[in-house]
């Protein structure tokens, strides 16, 4: 099947169209308008240089390019999820936790995927492992986001509860656990409710992306069962990692709550 190429000036209708949207956002006083811009901008700019920096590493193919754009990835997706936090810890946690998790989980999950059951040759050809890593990280970023911003509002909320139930004599791992569990949750109900969906509700976009490419649709579909799969196991590793490590920075040798390890943000 013939792939339709796309030029930038039919780009560029889609481009007017948002940006007609983003007026209404402005004439209805939504409020929304600088985010739309910025967000529209930052996602042509982002993607443009991608594509040229993909293209130059396709032709390369060589690991320390490919593991060099890999750690840049993990960097910027770690100061993604500091950025998303409203409370967050103090010092280099807020951003060393929410990275650390996020490189253990998606790297773990990617390599194990690329090595055993893709297997490409070489296992790190940049067609399969940027793109993999990418899926990966952007669905782990957002994981590990969200229940950390939940555990350290939930601890600041219940606090009073929390510190009740030490002088009880719990352990923190028991005073804590409520919150705990609905950040874990938090964490991972975005992941969970995208498998519902897929197929029935929506069409994932690495499936679309691929039919609109001319793979046949029995090959999209198997590659993209094996991405929610992966997402789900990453994003699921990644967000217990980060709640695990972030839950016992809250409190101290003694078992104390610290309330001075977290701080609001804006």
């Amino acid at each position: 099947m013939e792939v339709i190429e796309l030029s930038w000036w039919q780009l560029s209708i889609a481009v007017a169209l948002v940006l007609l949207l983003a007026l209404v956002t402005h004439l209805s006083r939504l409020g929304l308008t600088r985010n739309l811009l910025t967000g529209m901008l930052r996602t042509i700019i982002q993607l443009a240089l991608i594509g040229l920096v993909l293209e130059a590493l396709f032709a390369v193919g060589s690991l320390l390019w490919v593991s060099l754009l890999a750690i840049t990835m993990l960097l910027l997706a770690g100061r993604e999820v500091m950025a998303r936090q409203k409370r967050r810890l103090t010092g280099i946690w807020a951003y060393g936790i929410g990275t650390l998790s996020m490189f253990v989980s998606s790297f773990s999950v990617a390599l194990l995927t690329l090595i055993i059951i893709i297997g490409p040759e070489p296992w790190y050809t940049p067609q399969y492992a940027i793109p993999l890593l990418g899926m990966l990280l952007g669905n782990t970023m957002t994981g590990v986001a969200l229940s950390l911003d939940r555990l350290t509002e939930m601890a600041w909320q219940q606090r009073q509860a929390i510190e009740n139930r030490l002088l009880l004599g719990q352990t923190w791992q028991n005073a804590l656990g409520d919150v705990r569990r609905e950040a874990l949750r938090a964490g991972m109900i975005p992941s969970i409710n995208a498998m519902a969906a897929a197929g029935i509700i929506s069409l994932p976009g690495m499936m679309t992306g691929q039919i609109l490419a001319g793979t046949a649709p029995a090959l999209a579909v198997k590659y993209q069962i094996l991405i929610m799969l992966i997402i789900v196991l990453g994003t699921g590793l990644g967000t217990l990692l980060a709640v695990l490590a972030g839950s016992r920075r809250l409190f101290d040798q003694r078992q104390r709550l610290r309330l001075d390890r977290m701080k609001k943000v804006g």
